[in-house]
């Protein structure tokens, strides 16, 4: 294994996970390597805007917010990962507190401002007025950047996850780095580890309309699906339900913060109609507000619905809300004196990666934590601010055990071949990838969106299919870029959500079926775990308790 391309950790993904688990790393002595496929600023925890959810508040419990938590998740939570969790949600915080992060104040200055958002039965997300990600990604990317154990690898796209088994090593299957292509230079790179940690965010690009930056693509979970390693409950994408409506708007998202905060939803004519739909009306839980949105729409034939706070003072909106009404202004909309135009856009990927609660994956020596790993927290839909939490919860583990591993075990020295090119040709008609990615995410959006029938998801299924085929043949044969990397990862998400959609047989949470309206009981609530062809139980210490249905997939 050359020295000069191995590294103890390989981080892939520069969000709000990454970034914590290395600098945990690194600051504890552990030399890090860690990779953006962009800069540290395009991942999709720079752009959340509500906060993080934990207890501060005196009148705030650690059991309230498991409760809720279970509550949104509708069945599907894992109570002991929802406690783990939360009970240790404070102590992350706090870590954030000492890197510095600015979070807004109470006006009185004794304590921090804490909002409420839809599913919270209090107020529990701590935030930095409505740019939380952008404020917390600010503070931690500045120290990574001169941080001596960390190498940063910018405008690099991991290809694959290297295993001895690909390589036809002898003994028990375990990742031995990556292969990434470095897009300044168009070459692909070999970077050996003992760990490789996934960080790299969820598969929400898979849509045509997204509240996500374009890199999120479920890079991670196809790797790791093709590493051998199990993905569960990909059926389950929830739709963030108020992105701002416009031409040039693409993924401007308005905050679960502006409803928590008094805002109302109307119909064009004005008319308020989420009480119509929920008890907790605009507080309800997203994939209940994402449903009804949907609903309205079509019985009208409207093409958004309206988001009203113009009834809140115009110096309370500038205070709370300025990044927003600054955004918003410059589409032309003044939120202190009108209502915005708002659609659902795909937001979330609840499922993933398969881990346990220190974020270890199928494989031994991966990890995988945030978005793109499945632990069992968010069940069947996440709780408004419980995302960046997860980051910093599983970050936080998943440092402490690699620290642990990397303590006991020994270093396999056997040799990675490097990349070989030397069967392939320059691509001869790009547009062949840009016509796929298109045709991929109109068919999603269409046939596997916020409600799906059995008929829409085969008919999805069968244009998936006839896109691997192309891709495959695509990858065999010419030199892989950055379009075709991110292609090849979004179909095969592609066909594990619908895989997933099309084995559950009932509606529960963000999964809304007319052909099985009705929701199982929860005694007989299951996952759904795909497990590829290649997944091999080698003892690498995943989920022992993880109940669920094994539906198999290639």
């Amino acid at each position: 294994m050359p020295q000069q391309d191995y590294t103890p950790v390989i981080v892939l993904g520069g969000g709000l996970a990454g970034l914590t688990v290395a600098l945990r790393l690194a600051d504890s002595g552990v030399h890090v390597g860690l990779l953006a496929k962009r800069t540290l600023e395009d991942g999709s925890s720079y752009f959340a805007q509500g906060g993080i959810a934990a207890v501060f508040g005196k009148d705030d419990s650690i059991e309230s917010h498991i409760q809720d938590t279970i509550n949104a998740g509708a069945g599907l939570c894992h109570r002991e990962t929802v406690e783990f969790v939360v009970d240790r949600g404070p102590e992350c915080v706090e870590w954030l507190i000492e890197q510095q992060v600015p979070f807004t104040r109470e006006d009185a200055g004794d304590g921090f401002h804490l909002t409420q958002e839809g599913g919270h039965s209090h107020r529990r997300v701590i935030h930095v007025t409505d740019a939380t990600g952008q404020a917390v990604m600010q503070t931690l990317e500045e120290k990574v950047r001169r941080h001596p154990n960390i190498r940063l690898f910018e405008q690099h796209i991991a290809v694959d996850i290297i295993t001895s088994a690909k390589l036809g090593h002898a003994g028990p299957n375990r990742g031995l780095g990556i292969y990434a292509l470095d897009k300044s230079s168009g070459e692909i790179v070999t970077l050996t580890a003992q760990t490789v940690v996934l960080a790299t965010g969820g598969a929400s690009k898979v849509y045509l309309y997204t509240s996500n930056p374009d890199t999120s693509t479920g890079d991670g979970i196809a790797m790791a699906w093709r590493a051998g390693c199990r993905v569960g409950n990909m059926e389950f994408v929830q739709f963030h339900p108020t992105c701002l409506y416009h031409p040039q708007a693409k993924s401007f998202l308005v905050s679960e913060a502006v409803r928590g905060e008094g805002g109302q939803l109307q119909l064009p004519d004005g008319r308020r109609f989420m009480p119509d739909h929920d008890s907790n009306a605009e507080l309800a839980p997203r994939d209940i507000v994402a449903r009804a949105i949907d609903y309205e729409m079509k019985r009208g034939g409207y093409d958004c619905v309206y988001l009203d706070i113009s009834h809140q003072p115009a110096d309370f909106i500038r205070s709370h809300f300025p990044n927003i009404l600054k955004r918003c202004a410059e589409y032309g909309f003044d939120m202190t004196t009108e209502p915005l135009p708002v659609v659902p856009a795909a937001h979330y990927t609840c499922g993933g990666v398969v881990t346990d609660l220190n974020g270890h994956a199928d494989l031994a020596g991966l990890y995988a934590i945030g978005e793109c790993a499945f632990t069992g927290l968010h069940g069947a839909n996440r709780l408004a601010s419980n995302s960046l939490l997860e980051c910093l919860v599983f970050a936080t583990a998943a440092s402490e055990q690699i620290q642990r591993d990397l303590a006991k075990e020994d270093l396999d020295e056997r040799p990675v071949p490097a990349w070989d090119e030397s069967q392939v040709t320059d691509p001869d008609e790009q547009i062949v990838v840009t016509h796929n990615w298109d045709e991929l995410r109109r068919a999603m959006w269409d046939y596997v969106g916020i409600v799906r029938t059995d008929k829409r998801l085969q008919r999805a299924m069968h244009r998936v299919e006839l896109l691997q085929e192309e891709i495959r043949d695509y990858y065999s044969n010419f030199k892989i870029n950055n379009n075709l990397i991110e292609l090849r990862n979004l179909v095969a998400v592609a066909e594990l959500i619908i895989s997933s959609a099309l084995s559950r047989r009932e509606s529960r949470g963000l999964h809304h079926t007319l052909d099985y309206p009705d929701t199982e009981s929860d005694d007989n609530a299951a996952d759904t775990v795909m497990v590829p062809a290649n997944f091999s139980d080698n003892g690498s210490g995943t989920v022992a308790s993880l109940t669920g249905t094994a539906t198999g997939a290639q």
